[in-house]
């Protein structure tokens, strides 16, 4: 599938931002339609932010938090804050960092408490002076919230929903810069980045790190992967041609925000041949805005890992468009 489509599976016209614009809407009802509806603002409660725990970590501290996200369900996080921000009143950049697929420490990893190495971008950030939110996704290690109690069809789309209040609680945050963030993942977190960019124009900048291949692509074929209920149970009913969407529609969503997209050559989970395929289409839209510089792709020579250069290059590129 080289074309970006419709949620009825017609080719979309992208002779001109306007025509562009009229018809991104389509995608994200595609992506709704087998994610389930996004929340409105009736799910918006006042999020009661809770510090269970604090610790120095040298040039920044870090809290162990959890805020409402809807009522009678609150997620779990790490908030980390450059003491820069808390002792001089200054105002940091902020963004969301989204962990990988971990059933043993989940989104500690991204702290540096345990799991994989080179996970750790959000400590990473706040030493670099930026404010980090790292919420835990559902469904993995402790943090098992009731999505049918709740009304959701997805882990996916409550993973979303998770991310759009962590932005909220962000922009209620007196020592940060609101109106843009950033958001960077490695794996799920990658994909959680894009998907959640999609539904939220404040995401100015997303860095992905071996996050998707087409559909198509994916496992030749097989996208049970995607099918669990932590992830999308609906594309079960699609044939991996057939989806209702796929990544050149996603990117090209994100459209003409900053996409970094790091895709090594040696990832056994996502074919990097298939996201060249996916980033030469999205790129069209970019460069209707005159924004081609905007999608970045990297290919390292390694496995299914972010790497110390890609993830140097997210932070370097965060700076520049997050900048107070």
């Amino acid at each position: 599938m080289n074309q970006l489509i419709d949620c009825d599976g017609r080719p979309i016209s992208i002779a001109s931002t306007s025509a562009w614009e009229q018809k991104r809407s389509a995608i994200l009802q595609a992506m709704q339609k087998v994610m389930g509806p996004l929340p409105g603002a009736d799910r918006r409660c006042p999020l009661d932010l809770r510090i269970e725990e604090e610790t120095d970590c040298g040039s920044y501290v870090r809290r162990t938090i959890s805020y409402a996200a809807e009522a009678n369900a609150r997620t779990p996080a790490y908030l980390l804050v450059p003491h820069a921000a808390l002792e001089q009143e200054v105002k940091c950049p902020a963004a969301l960092c989204l962990h990988p697929t971990d059933d043993k420490v989940g989104y500690k990893v991204v702290v540096g408490l345990g799991g994989k190495e080179n996970r750790q971008y959000a400590s990473e950030l706040t030493e670099r002076g930026f404010v980090v939110l790292a919420p835990s996704y559902p469904l993995l290690a402790d943090y098992q919230p009731d999505l049918e109690g709740l009304g959701y069809q997805s882990g996916t789309m409550k993973a979303i929903w998770d991310n759009m209040r962590g932005l909220d609680l962000l922009e209620s945050l007196p020592y940060v810069a609101a109106g843009k963030f950033g958001a960077i993942g490695h794996s799920l977190g990658g994909h959680n980045s894009i998907y959640t960019a999609c539904f939220d124009q404040r995401i100015a900048a997303v860095a992905s790190s071996c996050g998707f291949d087409s559909f198509a692509d994916y496992m030749d074929g097989d996208i049970r992967g995607w099918t669990s209920t932590r992830y999308m149970p609906s594309l079960k009913d699609y044939a991996a041609a057939e989806t209702p969407f796929d990544f050149h529609d996603l990117i090209a969503a994100l459209a003409p925000r900053l996409c970094f997209v790091s895709a090594p050559l040696h990832d056994n989970n996502f074919k990097w041949r298939s996201v060249e395929t996916v980033t030469q289409t999205a790129a069209r839209v970019y460069e209707l805005y005159g924004a081609a510089e905007n999608l970045q792709v990297e290919y390292p020579d390694c496995d299914h890992d972010f790497p110390d250069a890609m993830r140097e290059k997210a932070y370097q590129l965060f700076a520049e468009v997050l900048a107070v």
